[in-house]
């Protein structure tokens, strides 16, 4: 009877968990739902039709959106700009993190905690002193200034997760390796960097959401269109007297296509990452 009643329990409280995860589920996809549902109709339509799959959806705004707001260049921008931020983040990050990890040298412990630290600084509190350093180094209105700020803003979180990765890798590897005439690089290069997929995909879906959704630094940084990055796009169709709801809901869609395939990608390795212990604390 007692077993019986414990499994009654079990799936009881299995079943409320799902139910509470399938809410929260659908309360985060219904945006994303609602944004194609609207792309999908037209400007006088676009409030009146409920539906989440419009009678006649109006596959035109989607190339509408696409040559009206140039995303072609704009989109090539954002792709240069989140690649080299992202490998920029990862390899200095882990460069770091290995070494924080690894090596013993004065003021380890102290340097690590506050780099953390960090973390706990709001961006905008940030963005004044920001663009006057990149005014006085000259790189304002280059693609190199809006990079940089970037990189530097992901190293924090980068070395906490990769660090705490290292330090569970069990050394007699590394111990084997340079016996066998391995540097420490090599070591780093070989081993390391390999065994630490799982935590490198979680930091790098990190990065491309980060990145690929930035538009404040951008809009504080660059003054050239040319420069900008997809985001700008979006603004085309939102002017001062009226926005173009329908283009707007399609060019929104089109910039959540690329991540979402980043992460239908690195799945497997976030999944990994998170249940090997790379984001714990």
């Amino acid at each position: 009877m007692n077993v019986t009643m414990e499994k009654a329990k079990n799936l009881s409280m299995s079943a409320l968990i799902h139910t509470l995860l399938l809410g929260v589920s659908v309360v985060c996809v219904f945006p994303l739902l609602w944004a194609f549902s609207s792309s999908l109709k037209t400007q006088a339509t676009v409030f009146s039709d409920m539906s989440l799959f419009p009678a006649h959806p109006q596959w035109n705004n989607y190339i509408e959106a696409w040559t009206r707001g140039n995303f072609g260049h704009y989109f090539m921008n954002s792709v240069f700009y989140t690649s080299v931020v992202v490998a920029g983040v990862i390899l200095i990050s882990s460069l770091a993190a290995y070494a924080f990890s690894r090596f013993e040298f004065p003021g380890k412990n102290f340097l690590f905690y506050l780099l953390i630290a960090t973390m706990m600084i709001p961006i905008p509190g940030t963005i004044i002193p920001l663009y006057v350093l990149l005014v006085k180094l000259g790189l304002a209105n280059t693609a190199i200034g809006y990079i940089l700020p970037q990189i530097n803003g992901g190293l924090a979180l980068g070395i906490f997760l990769l660090k705490t990765f290292f330090d569970d890798l069990p050394k007699e590897l590394e111990e084997s390796a340079r016996i066998d005439g391995c540097s420490r690089l090599m070591v780093y290069w070989n081993i390391a960097i390999p065994l630490a997929k799982p935590a490198i995909a979680v930091l790098a879906i990190f990065n491309v959401l980060n990145v690929w959704n930035e538009y404040l630094l951008a809009m504080l940084v660059l003054s050239d269109k040319a420069l900008m990055p997809l985001q700008r796009g979006l603004m085309v169709f939102q002017g001062a007297h009226i926005t173009e709801y329908p283009l707007l809901m399609a060019g929104i869609c089109i910039t959540i296509i690329p991540v979402v395939l980043v992460y239908l990608l690195l799945q497997k390795y976030i999944i990994k990452g998170i249940t090997a212990g790379a984001v714990k604390g």
